[in-house]
């Protein structure tokens, strides 16, 4: 009868059916020293289960992690950087020794450079002058028009 009825759970169990109190009976009956030679296979699995139900984790869980942002020291370090950075600003603008002609002729050297800059400029816009047929036609490629007078958008003239 013990056997018919160790043989109904075994069923049970491999369909996962079972309740916890028969699969308790299942692992009391593998656990005896006398198994129906049969049933002699299910016998490792279930004290495989028996085993491991007693196992308990003993290792230390942290709860913290190691890696935290410290948004204080982050603000910190900004406002370092801007002191460092407005510190030699200031130093190097008290130790400019350019005299005002100086300044004016580089002004002037480097506006003689753009405006060479946009004669080129101009010389390659005079290859792609058909395009502004294509302007009067009335589709718009406004963008011509900046190639054309560069100096405008630099000079605000």
């Amino acid at each position: 009868m013990v056997l018919n009825n160790i043989e109904k759970l075994l069923e049970k169990y491999d369909n996962g059916e079972t309740t916890l109190q028969e699969e308790q009976q299942l692992k009391d009956y593998f656990s005896q020293e006398t198994v129906a030679p049969h049933l002699e296979m299910y016998r490792p699995m279930f004290a495989y289960f028996s085993k491991s139900s007693k196992e308990q984790f003993t290792k230390q869980v942290p709860l913290k992690t190691k890696s935290v942002i410290h948004y204080k020291w982050l603000s910190v370090a900004a406002v370092g950087v801007l002191m460092f950075g407005f510190f030699f600003n200031l130093f190097l603008n008290e130790t400019d020794d350019y005299t005002e002609t100086e300044k004016a002729l580089a002004y002037q050297q480097v506006k003689e450079s753009l405006h060479f800059v946009s004669k080129q400029f101009n010389k390659g816009t005079e290859k792609v002058g058909y395009l502004e047929a294509i302007n009067t036609a009335g589709i718009q490629v406004d963008y011509l028009k900046e190639f054309n007078h560069p100096l405008r958008r630099v000079f605000n003239n």
